[in-house]
């Protein structure tokens, strides 16, 4: 069946780094584009960084531009973000989303919880 499962978030102090990654299974992940989503507590949720099936062409949200990378591997099926210069505002639960750029059919993981203090 589909699956989308992050990992690597957790508690990191401001400054610091994360990195998180989404292994994808059950579907053709090197045909899917790929993107990272956040949702704060009282937030709607927000596009973090998209990269295409290719991983030539990547886009990020203004809010992380410059800190953040979207990669992927389409032979291990999982794409990643690399989280630098973490602010309090980065606070949020992570999401991967896969959509098939043949069908436009979407999936989502179950996130993973990034907390930024010191």
């Amino acid at each position: 069946q589909v699956q989308l499962v992050e990992s690597g978030g957790g508690l990191v102090q401001p400054g610091g780094s994360l990195r998180l990654s989404c292994a994808a299974s059950g579907f053709a992940f090197d045909m899917c584009n790929m993107s990272w989503h956040r949702q704060a507590r009282g937030n709607e949720r927000e596009l973090v960084a998209f990269i295409l099936p290719t991983g030539g062409s990547t886009r990020y949200a203004d809010s992380v531009k410059g800190r953040f990378t979207i990669s992927r591997d389409n032979a291990k099926n999982t794409v990643y973000l690399e989280m630098n210069s973490l602010k309090h505002d980065d606070t949020a639960v992570y999401y991967c989303k896969a959509v098939s750029a043949l069908t436009n059919q979407a999936f989502w993981g179950q996130g993973t919880q990034v907390t930024v203090s010191s």
